[in-house]
């Protein structure tokens, strides 16, 4: 007798509902989005008990007539798509045709629906995944879906439910994250027949996203556009200013379909690297608009996860476009400071004006967490410098002369010097430089910081002027992979190469490294390796062994660089100066830190009440 069974069909509906429907706020994601894509401009969601009782969501949209509503509720029955083509470039939020079905076999599920064309509408009552009536009904244009007594035909499930109050939050998340990406339709949500969110049609996506993420961000917020070979990013981030403890400010959109993208999230933080400290996160809001043949949006059912055919593209494109954003920040913004004189969107440019990095207007400095650990494996030893002075070539006023090939670039910033500019009031416990800067305030320096900086940028520019210095080792290091690492980490042999970093198949799965960068000279190699094929793994791709030089080049920043506690001579501290406006981003340490906050008169004589 064979153990195998087909099994039933409502029990094969519970299974499916299982792999869609974790919560409420499950339901609430697919309903919404079907009302979407039926062209809806007004979508009302009213629960209660946090949607464990009841989840109801009424629609204007288009609607169904009688035929296609009884077919809505079977099994791989949809609209949106209909050969295979159509399965590998979805344009439609909802195509799997499991979400109606699935939802109906673990609730008391009743639809009313009618279209434009139809004198009456449709109900249709479903209990447990069994259609209990089908009934001509007096009906507006659109639809409504009523979920009842979630999971109360597998109690097994329901148990995993949590408190009201933690699945509403869900809930609202949900809500928010769609919400986000359809301006121009109203989201209201009812709670225990109380009103609880209400987004009004915007005319603007701005005025949206002050909506969601709170209206105190909406003039903080950066416009960032960028288009590369047909893919287009278009929104909005937050300065190194405004920075949260976790990514809940974090919202990524694929064609107007909210995805939690490691690719994407990657290529933000990439955007942001050197401009915030590493545990800390911006806030953004932004819209990937792609061909929809070349993403894949049938990952997983829940529909969260995408797959680039061109991952790379997709990070480059995201990680310049933030980068150059914020690169519009990276200069000071007291007058005389230099502004770049490349266009850029009014907004942008007021907004950077009023919320440069270090401004601080009415609210106290913030206490900087402490820079991240560093990397494992040994230190490279930096060069030797006197632990009570700066480098020579600061202390001198009259530096050398630039290369006359440097001297005749395009400068990317006025020639007036914001740093060096400033009149040095003195030193604030040994640590930070005192100056001020005409009427518009105090400006504070944190000393080690800003050197790190100079000293990173003076490492990189070496680095690029010379080429990466290539130490071939004498006894040379075998690195054990699994089988997937092993195939990854051949594909990225050629690329490695060009960095310096010798490596060959040395049989099955283990690989011989005969050449390192000069920066990594007695670092152990094995965790390197290991880090560059997990990202891989993980993005689709690696980050550039330019990233991790990058971090080399941080620690050795911070070794060499002048301490806290360490008093300075006037000379020393005018020469940090000249130097940092050499930087091309002075605004913070390798690290993230800012180099300098500024406190502006007004504030200061609001403070004394000298003004009201």
């Amino acid at each position: 007798m064979s153990g195998i069974k087909i099994l039933p069909e409502i029990l094969s509906n519970k299974i499916a509902a299982g792999e869609v429907i974790e919560r409420p706020a499950s339901i609430v994601k697919e309903l919404v989005e079907n009302a979407l894509d039926a062209d809806s401009s007004r979508i009302l969601l009213a629960l209660e008990n946090a949607g464990k009782s009841l989840i109801r969501i009424s629609d204007n949209g288009s609607g169904m007539n009688r035929d296609d509503a009884l077919l809505s509720i079977e099994r791989y029955a949809t609209s949106k798509i209909t050969t295979d083509k159509d399965l590998f470039a979805i344009k439609s939020l909802g195509f799997r045709g499991e979400a109606l079905p699935s939802i109906a076999s673990v609730s008391r599920f009743s639809m009313e629906t009618r279209d434009a064309r139809s004198d009456v509408g449709t109900s249709i009552q479903v209990e447990g995944g069994k259609v209990t009536s089908v009934s001509d009904a007096g009906l507006p244009v659109g639809t409504q879906i009523s979920v009842r007594q979630l999971f109360f035909n597998t109690p097994a499930r329901r148990k995993f439910l949590k408190t009201t109050g933690t699945e509403m939050g869900h809930v609202v998340d949900t809500l928010s994250s769609i919400a986000l990406a359809w301006p121009r339709t109203q989201f209201q949500l009812v709670h225990n027949k109380k009103p609880i969110k209400n987004w009004a049609a915007a005319d603007s996506a701005t005025d949206r996203i002050s909506d969601v993420v709170g209206r105190e961000l909406k003039d903080e917020l950066l416009p960032v556009s960028q288009s590369l070979d047909g893919v287009t990013l278009e929104g909005w981030i937050s300065s190194g200013r405004t920075i949260r403890s976790t990514t809940r400010g974090i919202y990524l959109y694929v064609n107007r379909r909210f995805v939690r993208d490691s690719v994407l999230r990657h290529a933000l933080m990439a955007g942001f690297s050197g401009r915030i400290i590493t545990g800390r996160f911006p806030v953004a809001v932004l819209f990937l608009t792609i061909p929809p043949d070349t993403v894949d949006v049938n990952v997983h059912p829940t529909k969260h996860a995408v797959r680039f055919s061109e991952p790379r593209l997709v990070h480059k494109l995201i990680e310049t476009a933030v980068s150059e954003t914020l690169q519009r920040l990276d200069r000071p913004s007291w007058p005389g400071a230099g502004v770049n004189p490349s266009p850029e969107p009014s907004t942008a440019s007021e907004t950077a004006a009023r919320y440069a990095p270090g401004v601080i207007e009415e609210k106290s400095a913030q206490p900087i967490p402490p820079p991240p650990a560093s990397m494992p494996g040994a230190t490279p030893a930096p060069e030797k410098m006197p632990t009570n002075s700066l480098p020579a070539s600061i202390l001198r006023k009259d530096s050398p002369a630039r290369p006359a090939a440097e001297r005749h670039q395009q400068p990317l910033f006025s020639e007036r010097r914001a740093f060096a500019d400033l009149t040095i009031i003195g030193q604030l416990h040994d640590t930070y430089i005192v100056c001020e800067s005409g009427q518009e305030g105090m400006i504070l320096i944190d000393q080690h910081a800003a050197h790190e900086r100079i000293l990173f940028e003076k490492l990189k520019k070496k680095a690029a002027d010379t080429g990466v210095a290539v130490q071939r080792l004498l006894l040379p290091e075998t690195v054990d992979l699994g089988f997937n690492e092993a195939r990854i980490l051949n594909e990225l042999i050629p690329d490695l190469s060009t960095f310096g970093l010798e490596i060959e198949p040395f049989g099955g799965d283990t690989f011989v490294v005969k050449a390192v960068p000069s920066l990594l000279s007695g670092r152990q190699i094995t965790p390197l390796i290991t880090e560059i094929v997990e990202k891989a793994a993980d993005t689709g791709f690696s980050p550039e062994l330019a990233t991790v030089l990058d971090r080399i080049r941080q620690l050795m920043a911070c070794h060499g660089a002048i301490r806290a506690n360490q008093r300075l001579s006037a000379d020393q501290m005018k020469g940090l100066l000249r130097q940092l406006d050499d930087c091309e981003n002075p605004a913070t340490c390798p690290h993230g830190r800012p180099t300098w906050i500024q406190w502006r008169l007004g504030s200061i004589e609001k403070a004394f009440h000298r003004i009201v």
